[in-house]
């Protein structure tokens, strides 16, 4: 089985916090689940664990968290 292509997400302005975009992407439902989820490590940047909440995204960054991988692109 493939694994599943990952989701393009397109922000208007570089760059976003973590936290952020994991609210506006749909990864997480609520700005707090965003906040726990990284400060747990659940979540990868660029396939490496990330647990700063304030970290800076830029576009072409992948962002993974519960098993979908989002592709940050700049509008």
């Amino acid at each position: 089985m493939n694994a599943p292509s990952a989701r393009i997400v397109i922000v208007r302005e570089q760059p976003i916090e973590l936290c952020q975009l994991l609210k506006f992407s749909g990864l997480a439902a609520t700005g707090g689940e965003a906040k726990h989820a990284i400060s747990e490590g659940k979540v990868l940047l660029n396939g490496v664990v990330e647990t700063q909440k304030r970290k800076k995204v830029l576009g072409g960054d992948k962002v993974t968290f519960d098993g979908e991988t989002i592709v940050v692109q700049v509008d």
